[in-house]
């Protein structure tokens, strides 16, 4: 992640749960449902191909850029990051960073942690919400 407001997927387990203990202050994060996961993709979702970020307008993209590990419509997509299956880190790697706008009605308090108020830290299934909000 390099900008404000992008969206990333990753494979939770204890070293990267260490990573997001120390980058906490910095970012927010939570557990995204299907859906929520979904709607990100189909409207702001980019794939690597050649190098280049093509925008998710059909499964043709989709087929071109990840076919070759079983992945041939976004749903296949959505569903592969969402169970975390055995092709994750390939078609994760493959999508790029998910551009999101700031939250309508603004930050709360971005000094705080989240269960004091505020915006950084771990929201759980609250990201949802924000997310509904930023996208």
């Amino acid at each position: 992640m390099r900008q404000i407001g992008n969206a990333v997927f990753i494979k939770l387990n204890a070293a990267s749960l260490q990573m997001l203990r120390i980058a906490d202050p910095f970012i927010t994060w939570g557990y995204p449902t299907v859906d929520t996961m979904k709607k990100m993709i189909y409207k702001r979702g980019a794939l690597k191909i050649n190098g280049q970020r093509i925008k998710l307008s059909d499964n043709s993209i989709v087929e071109k850029s990840v076919g070759k590990f079983g992945v041939t419509c976004v749903e296949d997509l959505v569903h592969e990051i969402y169970i975390v299956g055995e092709n994750f880190k390939e078609v994760n790697t493959s999508l790029y960073p998910i551009k999101l706008s700031c939250p309508r009605g603004g930050w709360r308090k971005i000094t705080n942690h989240f269960m004091e108020g505020g915006d950084f830290g771990n929201r759980e299934e609250y990201i949802n919400d924000l997310v509904k909000k930023m996208n």
